[in-house]
């Protein structure tokens, strides 16, 4: 990840949107896939996972001021996961990704409380997809019944839609119920 690109890239978008989805991601990275044990950590991995996961969505994020109107109604998504509740986690493993998927969760939520200041009625949330039937998902899919890309879109667009600025820095799935940080 080059930040330099992202912030080159960003700088030719131009607003105001009153949408915004950063739907950056990646479950395994140059074949690190998401670790059963702790043993299994190791730095380039998760430092990869913090790049794509949490870095990256940060970084897009420092440019949401400029994008979004200060005082019209706008939603900004960040796509998360439910594997990065802390609360939530109750069989471990996938260490390196929950940890970056946790960290972008804050990201989310001190960026909500900031931007709340100067852009009142932004609604910025964290938002699970659910387990979606893609290539992402392919490996991890045998446990977890999966929805399509549409279908995932569809339900993800009503959450988003439905946001207001009290559900701003709140983390969310696609069927717009609540998930503990």
């Amino acid at each position: 990840m080059n930040p330099a690109s992202v912030d080159a890239a960003m700088a030719q978008i131009e607003g105001p949107f009153d949408r915004v989805i950063v739907a950056s991601g990646a479950l395994e990275i140059d074949g690190y896939a998401p670790e059963k044990t702790i043993q299994a950590v190791t730095a380039q991995g998760m430092a990869d996972q913090f790049a794509v996961n949490a870095i990256g969505p940060a970084l897009i994020l420092k440019h949401i001021k400029r994008l979004c109107p200060r005082r019209a109604p706008a939603a900004v998504a960040v796509l998360s996961a439910r594997v990065g509740s802390i609360g939530d986690n109750n069989i471990g493993g996938w260490i390196s990704y929950r940890a970056a998927k946790a960290a972008v969760n804050q990201i989310i939520r001190t960026s909500a409380i900031e931007l709340g200041r100067t852009h009142p009625e932004l609604a910025l949330i964290a938002l699970h997809p659910g387990t979606v039937a893609t290539k992402f998902s392919a490996n991890y899919t045998a446990r977890h019944p999966t929805q399509t890309p549409e279908n995932a879109a569809q339900h993800m667009a009503q959450v988003i839609e439905a946001m207001t600025p009290k559900n701003s820095g709140q983390f969310f799935d696609w069927a717009g119920k609540s998930i503990e940080w």
